[in-house]
């Protein structure tokens, strides 16, 4: 009786070893893209991180920067003021005040103080990557509005305040001979000054050139202000916004 061998069909043997191998392969690329996928993950949840982190320290630069905006809005109001206490003076014949009074009230008309924002924060949500990550849309949408056509308006007004102030200020301590001492750790930004002596310019101080001065420093003083409500506007909804970005 002769014994049947046990033999497999070479075709069967290799589809097994293919299916082996595929499975195999299979495998092998399953734990690359699942890698790829954790490694996505990480690097997903450390931007996100990233980004909380300089929404909150946004949150600090905006504060920091509303402060600023604050004494701004207050030395121009106080400008305003004085500005309106000169002509009402010049008006009355200079009946209402003293010279050194006038004097005095004169130099603390302050048209020339600019608000330098600190755009530092935002610059590093650009370069990092981790602005697209905010999901507020309006957010984002306010922060370019505030740290590029904002902030030009703003350089450009207060370039030409700037500009102009100078020359007045020049023209200001030469008609009337003001000298006085400066002391620079008081005050709130440049420190602060005192007079010495002056010459009280009666004939410049009632002329159309000092009250032209006036008037136009007057109108810097409202037009400035009124820039600075519209960015401290900005800057309170993007503080609010930012708050709520935290949450999510």
């Amino acid at each position: 009786m002769t014994k049947a061998t046990n033999t497999k069909n070479p075709k069967t043997i290799n589809i097994k070893n293919n299916l082996k191998y595929f499975f195999q392969s299979f495998v092998i690329i399953l734990s690359v893209f699942i890698s790829f996928y954790i490694e996505d993950v990480r690097k997903g949840n450390e931007n996100i991180i990233t980004k909380n982190d300089l929404v909150s320290d946004l949150i600090i630069s905006l504060d920091d920067d509303l402060v600023q905006i604050e004494e701004l809005l207050k030395i121009l109001q106080n400008s305003e003021k004085n500005i309106q206490e000169i002509l009402s003076d010049i008006d009355n014949n200079h009946k209402s005040l003293s010279d050194i009074d006038a004097i005095k009230t004169i130099l603390d008309i302050e048209v020339g103080f600019s608000f330098f924002p600190k755009d530092g924060i935002f610059e590093q949500l650009i370069s990092t990557g981790t602005f697209e990550l905010i999901k507020n849309n309006e957010l984002k949408r306010l922060l370019l509005q505030m740290f590029n056509h904002q902030k030009d308006r703003n350089y450009a007004t207060s370039q030409e305040i700037d500009n102009w102030n100078i020359i007045t200020r020049g023209e200001i301590l030469k008609k009337f001979r003001i000298r006085f001492s400066y002391n620079s750790f008081d005050g709130e930004f440049y420190g602060s000054r005192s007079v010495n002596t002056f010459y009280f310019n009666t004939n410049y101080y009632q002329s159309n050139d000092f009250y032209g001065l006036l008037s136009q420093a007057q109108n810097y003083s409202n037009m400035y202000m009124r820039l600075l409500n519209d960015i401290k506007k900005s800057y309170e909804t993007a503080k609010s916004l930012s708050i709520e970005e935290l949450k999510k």
